[in-house]
């Protein structure tokens, strides 16, 4: 007996020192995202440990992570079979940050100034509940039916859809939850949110502060054909830079996301290997870049804290949201906004009234007509932060569609010619989740 079990205890050793062989060069990123993703879902979206480990965290190899969370200090930590403790700190109105390199929460730094004003309105444009409104257009039978399927049925966990929203004429027409989530939970966009900066940048443009064809953007490319790169070039993912967006590997972006502190500085120091307006290659450094350009237009870090919700966010009334920031104070443009998904919505519904919200012109026409023109080389599939359907993604969906879309399947689409903005939100991509199919019965149930 003690011979079988030093033998299964030989086998056990070898096999986690396997596993370790295999993953110690990633450990750095799987307990960065771990201790990162989990603050942010406890003390931002106020959510339990239990939820965000059974669910966000539980996929490979992340949930090889083990993460203790402190509720006094609010932070959370996690380990490999205790190596490579990493720790994320949870800052009112700023979110959760992670720490590199050893770096205490001792550093000072501003919080953006937010109006959290009541508007005695109705949704979408105010706080109070929306009017209701029967649409003799639509099967709302068809459309439940639509809504109902987009989300996992008898115990199953493959959909894995957290919330669906379609709003028509700006009424919502539909909304359903997953359990644990509702209309008050809000939800990380991951990359929607870098449709937020490109629209930061619209409204600098509106304010004539900016041109989308400005280029000498940055000291450190003065002294070579950097210098040529437009702003323009950037919000089409088309600089030529060199970048790898690559979330299953040690690469680019999740080096980023995970190990640097000023996350705006990563992309910065890539060299030129395309050419500008020909290269076209989607980069969440790109976006961080955007972030650090949209901070060089202010002369102090607060100014640049509260234009994003001054000038935008809270100006929409998209209260809920707060996008998180690096180590160095800035936005993570690129991929940290939460929001409810009543309040994404808001953001579509800014869109499809052409940059116009409730009489007031936030963003110029031509802009929101720019963020939905094609960018060079990506077949018709991008614009200006924006994914697009021109070339036909979604066959049985109307050309016109644009939308916001983020990791683990979260959309905000688009489609002018139908009045519609609809959000999906949740933790499956296509193919597994049939977005195509989804928008398809939406539309159907349309007389």
């Amino acid at each position: 007996m003690k011979k079988i079990v030093k033998k299964i205890s030989v086998f056990v050793v070898i096999g986690l020192a396997a596993v370790v062989y295999m993953y110690y060069p990633k450990l750095d990123i799987i307990t960065g995202y771990a201790s990162k993703n989990e603050a942010s879902i406890l003390f931002l979206a106020h959510r339990t440990q239990a939820s965000a480990e059974t669910q966000d965290n539980n996929f490979s190899p992340i949930n090889l992570a083990k993460e203790e969370a402190n509720l006094t200090d609010k932070s959370v930590s996690a380990t490999v079979f205790g190596l490579k403790k990493r720790t994320a700190i949870f800052r009112e109105g700023l979110g959760a940050v992670l720490m590199v390199d050893g770096v205490k929460d001792s550093l000072k730094y501003d919080i953006p100034k937010r109006n959290f004003t009541y508007i005695n309105l109705p949704y979408p444009y105010g706080d109070n509940p929306q009017k209701d409104t029967i649409f003799s257009a639509i099967n709302y039978q068809n459309l439940g039916k639509a809504v109902s399927n987009a989300f996992d049925k008898n115990d199953e966990y493959v959909k894995k859809t957290r919330a669906v929203l379609v709003i028509y004429k700006n009424h919502i027409i539909a909304e359903e939850y997953t359990d644990g989530f509702n209309k008050n939970t809000p939800i990380l966009g991951w990359s929607m949110t870098k449709s937020i900066t490109s629209a930061v940048l619209g409204v600098l443009e509106k304010q004539d502060k900016i041109n989308v064809n400005q280029n000498h953007l940055f000291p450190e490319w003065e002294n070579d054909e950097r210098s040529k790169i437009t702003i323009n070039d950037l919000l089409h993912m088309n600089s030529g830079l060199k970048w790898n967006e690559d979330y299953n590997t040690i690469s680019d972006v999740t080096k980023m996301l995970f190990l640097a502190k000023d996350m705006g500085q990563v992309q910065i120091q890539k060299k030129l290997v395309g050419k500008p307006n020909n290269s076209w290659n989607y980069s969440s450094g790109t976006t961080n870049l955007l972030s650090k350009f949209i901070r060089n237009q202010f002369k102090t870090h607060q100014e640049y804290l509260d234009f994003w919700y001054a000038a935008l966010i809270d100006k929409i009334g998209m209260h809920s949201m707060i996008i998180e920031t690096d180590l160095a104070g800035n936005y993570v443009g690129s991929s940290y906004g939460w929001a409810t998904p009543r309040d994404w919505a808001k953001f579509g519904l800014l869109y499809l009234h052409n940059g116009n919200w409730n009489g007031e012109q936030i963003l110029n026409k031509s802009w929101v007509k720019y963020s939905a023109t094609p960018t060079n080389g990506s077949n018709g599939e991008y614009g200006a932060h924006f994914w697009l359907n021109v070339g036909g993604v979604y066959p049985d969906v109307p050309r016109d569609l644009f939308s916001c879309n983020g990791y683990q399947g979260q959309h905000v689409f688009i489609i002018p010619s139908k009045d519609l903005v609809i959000v999906r939100m949740g933790l499956t991509e296509g193919p597994v989740f049939d977005f195509n199919g989804f928008l398809k019965g939406i539309l159907e149930s349309f007389k």
